[in-house]
Formats: C-alpha cells, structure tokens, sequence
C-alpha cells in the first residue's frame, strides 16, 4: 500500500472510530420494554422520547368500562402517570387528593395533570375482554391478546445515540412497525 493509500485508509478508520465513540456517549432517547416478570424476551419495546406519552387502555374487571391511562418517561427513563380517562367512578377508581386535576370530557371523568411517579411497575394482563392495549404513536397492541394471566413489567431506561441509530436500521423484532404519517 502507497503512503497516501495508507493514511486514506487510517483517516477513515479514525474518523469512523471517532463517529462510534461520539454517538455512543450522546443521549438517543429511551426505550420502554414490557416483558414477563418470569421470562426474558419482551413482548413489547417501545423506542421513546422524554415526555412523549403511551397509553394503557383497558376494560374494568368490575365495571366493564372503558379506562385510559397515558404515561411518560422523564429523561433518565422514570416513568410517570399523566392523566386518568374513565365513564364513571367504578371500584378502585376516582380523585386522589392533591393529584392532578379533576375536569369533564364528554362523557369521560379525567384526571389530568397527574405527573405522578410510578416508576417501574409490575401489571398482571388481563384476560380476553380485559383488553389490556399499549397505544404508541397511533398502533395499538393487545397485550391480552398476547400474554393473558402473565404478570409483566414495565421497565425504561436511556439510550445512547448509537444505539437508537442501530435500532432506526435494525428495530428490535417486540416493536411494532410505525405507520408512515
């Protein structure tokens, strides 16, 4: 190899070199993934921005209502309940002193302006009929449909630059493919 092949061949590398340590301590967002409490492989993983909400959806064992609960992660992947969105007042259900903001949308109670931390948290999915659906950016998946009677965890955590590079090229196979908007 010529001289000037030579140090063509070592820029380029040192510059590559260089992109992968600076995109591997750069923050890239977060990842949500829901996985069986006895199990590994997750049946959900949600890649997300700080602040940007998912939703858990589902029917009330007792009631049979509708209920929504939309979430948040802070950027170091704490997760937040941000707003309660229900029919009625049905057991277990209802105001919080001192949480967020009781108001009146159409038919629906909401409780909005929560912000309260739950942090990681456990949820056994109900059965068919429970419904128990993830709504990110518009796709819905029922994990009832999935994963009936299986307790899953909801755990989140940051992400470098590179690893969210990675993962725009290759998604992980437990997230759901976007719409194109």
């Amino acid at each position: 190899m010529t001289r000037p092949v030579r140090y063509l061949v070592f820029s380029a590398a040192g510059l590559a070199l260089l992109f992968l340590l600076i995109a591997g301590s750069f923050p890239g967002g977060l990842e949500l993934r829901i996985t069986p409490v006895k199990g590994t492989a997750p049946l959900l993983v949600l890649p997300l921005q700080p602040e940007e909400r998912f939703t858990l959806h589902y029917y009330h064992s007792v009631e049979n209502a509708p209920i929504w609960e939309e979430h948040s992660l802070d950027d170091q992947g704490r997760i937040y309940i941000e707003e309660e969105r229900y029919l009625k007042f049905g057991a277990g259900m209802g105001r919080m002193p001192g949480v967020g903001r009781m108001v009146k949308r159409g038919p629906y109670e909401v409780i909005e302006e929560m912000h309260l931390p739950t942090g990681n948290f456990v949820l056994r999915i109900g059965s068919p009929g429970v419904d128990h659906t993830v709504i990110w950016r518009g796709i819905h998946t029922n994990l009832s449909e999935r994963a009936p009677h299986t307790a899953v965890r909801f755990a989140a955590r940051p992400v470098s630059l590179l690893y969210r590079l990675w993962r725009s090229i290759v998604p992980h196979p437990a997230t759901p493919a976007e719409r194109s908007r």
